[in-house]
């Protein structure tokens, strides 16, 4: 099934790549007209968390929010297009780094360095980018029911250099990571309920948000750096490093609340780049 899906898949990768990007951002908008106004796919969902974050905006206003998030998401998918032809000779064609200074710094303390992301931007080929470039990645991701799935799809961009670790039962793995001073990717703007999950807010509305990556700072003593990632007017992928958040200073919640808060203000600049399909609004219970 892998090399029946992959052979046919690496052609139209290669043609989709070296296409022109007003083809490939057609393609992206045309398959977000099927998912948001034709098949109308979790349509409400979008419009509702849209309602929950901003409030203040208009049935039509939030539908345009929706819509062009959707867009944002179907140009993603034609971009993944790029993963097999990411090389460290043309990544600067693709990607802006834009304060890795800090990140740099961190690394080189030798105790690994835990990042804060979300689902902004394109932070599957923005990771890849940072693995071609030479940076020591992990990232934690949900795995796929289907192994020839897990293995086209995670494979692609392992052989980039990215290394992946399923959130269930991860501690040692992490902290394996963290002492060989690799870097560890972690998105928070899922829902996590209980026991791995505490209640916490997002947008001032109470939710429930993993509290591992607060434990793992307070055991490993690595620095937890905020970053991610947005498509510019341009065309081009900004991932940019933003800062050092203090994670050994209170109790997981405090600090899990502290990390979202960092997330909402990346949410705030970037709406139309959030994934708003996500349910991230359940109901927390113990």
């Amino acid at each position: 099934m892998k090399q029946l899906i992959g052979w046919p898949g690496r052609a139209a990768s290669y043609l989709l790549y070296h296409s022109p990007a007003f083809i490939r951002r057609g393609l992206g908008l045309f398959l977000a007209f099927l998912w948001f106004d034709l098949l109308r796919i979790r349509r409400k969902v979008v419009t509702d968390n849209i309602a929950i974050a901003f409030p203040e905006m208009t049935l039509s206003e939030r539908t345009a929010l929706g819509r062009r998030s959707l867009r944002h998401l179907g140009i993603n998918f034609v971009e993944y297009s790029f993963l097999p032809w990411l090389k460290r000779e043309n990544i600067d064609q693709h990607f802006d780094f834009l304060n890795a200074e800090l990140f740099e710094r961190a690394l080189a303390q030798g105790r690994g360095v835990l990042l804060l992301t979300l689902h902004l931007g394109n932070g599957d080929l923005a990771c890849s980018a940072l693995s071609v470039r030479g940076y020591p990645m992990v990232m934690v991701s949900k795995y796929f029911t289907f192994k020839w799935l897990n293995d086209l799809w995670f494979g692609m961009r392992e052989r980039l250099g990215t290394k992946f670790v399923p959130p269930r039962n991860s501690s040692y793995a992490l902290l394996k990571a963290l002492k060989t001073k690799q870097a560890v990717v972690i998105p928070l703007d899922q829902f996590t309920g209980p026991p791995i999950g505490v209640k916490s807010t997002f947008f001032g509305v109470e939710t429930g948000t993993a509290a591992g990556l607060a434990v793992m700072a307070e055991r490993s003593k690595a620095t937890v750096i905020s970053v991610y990632s947005w498509r510019q007017p341009n065309g081009r992928h900004a991932i940019q490093f933003v800062r050092e958040i203090p994670a050994g200073d209170a109790t997981p919640e405090l600090v899990t609340q502290r990390f979202n808060d960092e997330l909402e203000s990346f949410v705030r600049l970037h709406p139309d780049q959030w994934m708003w399909i996500h349910k991230r609004w359940k109901k927390f219970k113990y």
